[in-house]
């Protein structure tokens, strides 16, 4: 890349590839954000414990099932029933899945069985050099069973498509039962790899076979011996100690900035990890500086779910009581802690918090962070001719008038006083502020869904739809803007910095 391209846009989405790399499965995501934000110098703090020692002016996070994230800032100046700016986005992405039972052969190849998750384009999975990633649950000879990352960074699968010669068809859409099972490798290769050993092995087995009871089949029962291998490997244990994984396929080709003038991102899973990224970004830096937070008397929080891309019904989707339950707790938090009090947790000076959970919904707002659709050149006519937004122009306020996005006329008004207060990218002609777009879907064209709906409609908070605009949503390998990394970042920080000055001068009830 040219030196002259070290702006601060640019400087960002580098910044956002490497996070991207880093995280091909939601619980390398939530890991990549709690580097960030360790960092950044905030405090980790765990659902099962007491929040009683949560101070104002201090920052936290918290995870739940390794794959969700809560990360918040409470203002010094903070009092139960009080505001919370809050930010939803995934970490979560379509992919393939192994099964619990993967070990496959057919006509001399090893192969492995795998499920769908979400609604991807599978054809654009074939042919592409697969790695697995996920985590693995293992014994680590305390006599426990722990959690370990796991992401194997060379190719070891791959689903070849059927010459054009053995099939003339136009159209490609492969039976995902039947046709979109990876080869992983020849049997010959792994008889001679394993040979006389295994031989051996099974012999010693059956002479001396342990006598545990097993509930189910043993993980090399279910999995190719050397899959089971390079997933202990990589995890830092012997294969008897994995106890169980969950591993998903990806796409070994790295993200990478392209284009001719540098001016775009390749990459899997900018759906959601674009948001993902801005919303943590926009909250560490709306807390860099040490008196961010001094007058500050609202709360800053974003949540970045798992199991969105399939409908967000689990103990870790935005259907789940994660979010209302952080939400409750940080309401009743008392201005000033002080552990020697001993006021009736009812009543905490002149504050009565036995309201104050709803207090604080009915002053609170949610962005739902979700990337958007960026006009694609060759298929204009599938857009609604007046919202055509695209990429490199700013972030896109989505709405619906059938409620699929919770976008209404009070929360425009809201973002576009945010970003009219947003500190522009260093190399902008802009003096000040970030571009918004907005986009509906065509009258004869479904309209895809977000956690704006269920989360506005289970708190009843204000919520709008938004995202930054991306080609190829939900295929292996999709495009944004680099520009637009930044874009969005900052305005997430001044949705931070500002909804504390705003939100009681939007007069809906």
């Amino acid at each position: 890349m040219s030196s002259k391209l070290i702006p601060s846009s640019v400087a960002k989405a580098i910044d956002f590839i490497d996070f991207l790399n880093d995280s091909p499965t939601p619980y390398h995501a939530v890991h990549s954000a709690i580097r960030r934000l360790a960092a950044a110098g905030f405090t980790e703090i765990k659902e099962r414990d007491s929040w009683s020692s949560l101070i104002p002016g201090s920052k936290y996070y918290l995870t739940r099932n390794a794959s969700s994230l809560v990360a918040f800032a409470i203002g010094s100046k903070w009092k139960p029933g009080n505001p919370i700016a809050m930010i939803g986005a995934h970490t979560d992405s379509c992919c393939l899945r192994l099964k619990p039972v993967s070990k496959k052969s057919g006509a001399g190849f090893l192969q492995v069985g795998v499920e769908t998750y979400g609604g991807g384009i599978w054809h654009t999975w074939f042919d592409r050099d697969l790695s697995i990633a996920g985590r693995a649950m293992v014994r680590d000879g305390k006599g426990n069973i722990v959690s370990r990352l796991v992401k194997v960074d060379r190719p070891i699968l791959r689903i070849p498509t059927l010459a054009i010669h053995l099939d003339r068809k136009t159209s490609f859409e492969p039976n995902k039962e039947t046709e979109l099972f990876p080869i992983a490798g020849l049997v010959a290769a792994e008889l001679n790899r394993t040979g006389e050993e295994e031989d051996r092995k099974s012999e010693e087995e059956e002479e001396g076979k342990d006598q545990t009871f097993r509930p189910l089949k043993g993980m090399a029962e279910r999995h190719h011996p050397y899959v089971m291998e390079i997933i202990a490997e990589h995890a830092g244990v012997e294969v008897e100690d994995v106890v169980d994984f969950e591993m998903v396929l990806y796409d070994t080709q790295k993200a990478c900035i392209g284009g001719i003038n540098n001016e775009l991102i390749f990459s899997a899973r900018l759906d959601n990890l674009g948001m993902t990224y801005c919303a943590v970004e926009g909250l560490i830096g709306s807390v860099a500086s040490e008196s961010a937070l001094v007058e500050e008397s609202t709360i800053r929080l974003i949540t970045c779910f798992d199991h969105e891309e399939i409908g967000s019904t689990s103990a870790q989707g935005a259907a789940s009581n994660f979010l209302p339950a952080v939400v409750r707790r940080l309401a009743v938090l008392p201005s000033h802690h002080d552990s020697s009090s001993d006021k009736s947790y009812e009543k905490l000076g002149d504050v009565d918090i036995t309201t104050a959970y709803e207090q604080s919904l009915a002053t609170s707002f949610l962005i739902s962070a979700d990337m958007a659709h960026s006009i694609n050149p060759n298929y204009m006519d599938k857009y609604e001719s007046d919202h055509r937004p695209e990429m490199n122009k700013g972030t896109v306020i989505k709405i619906d008038a059938n409620q699929r996005y919770a976008t209404n006329s009070p929360g425009i008004v809201l973002l576009q006083e945010v970003a009219r207060r947003a500190k522009p990218p260093a190399d902008s002609t802009t003096p000040n502020g970030v571009p918004l777009q907005l986009f509906v879907v065509r009258n004869d064209s479904s309209c895809g869904s977000t956690i704006g709906p269920m989360l506005s409609a289970a708190l009843g908070t204000r919520t709008l739809d938004l995202g930054n605009p991306q080609l190829s949503m939900h295929s292996i390998r999709e495009t944004g803007g680099v520009y637009d990394v930044e874009l969005g970042t900052r305005l997430f920080e001044s949705f931070f910095d500002h909804f504390g000055e705003l939100e009681g001068k939007i007069l809906v009830d």
